[in-house]
């Protein structure tokens, strides 16, 4: 059996989205928030049983801001910026 705690990642070369969708309930503050309009609503759903989220709906990537994780008022979304690969 699979923990309730595992996230959802989905990862870029800029960073890394995780999505806890037992911790979703679907408000749409990190789709309404995104800059660069990345989030969008899943087929997979929350705690309530209502959409979860997913970055990669638009046509920008995530760029790990981390605005989302921040207006997530259930903890549901946690960020991890890649760090920089250094040019030779």
């Amino acid at each position: 059996m699979s923990s309730p705690w595992k996230p959802e990642t989905h990862e870029n070369g800029t960073g890394i989205f995780h999505l806890f969708p037992n911790l979703c309930k679907g408000c749409g503050l990190c789709v309404e928030k995104c800059p660069v309009d990345t989030i969008g609503w899943s087929k997979k759903l929350g705690v309530y049983g209502t959409p979860s989220v997913e970055p990669g709906h638009g046509e920008k990537d995530c760029i790990a801001c981390g605005i989302c994780e921040l207006v997530c008022p259930d903890c549901a979304i946690l960020i991890q910026k890649m760090p920089k690969k250094k040019e030779a």
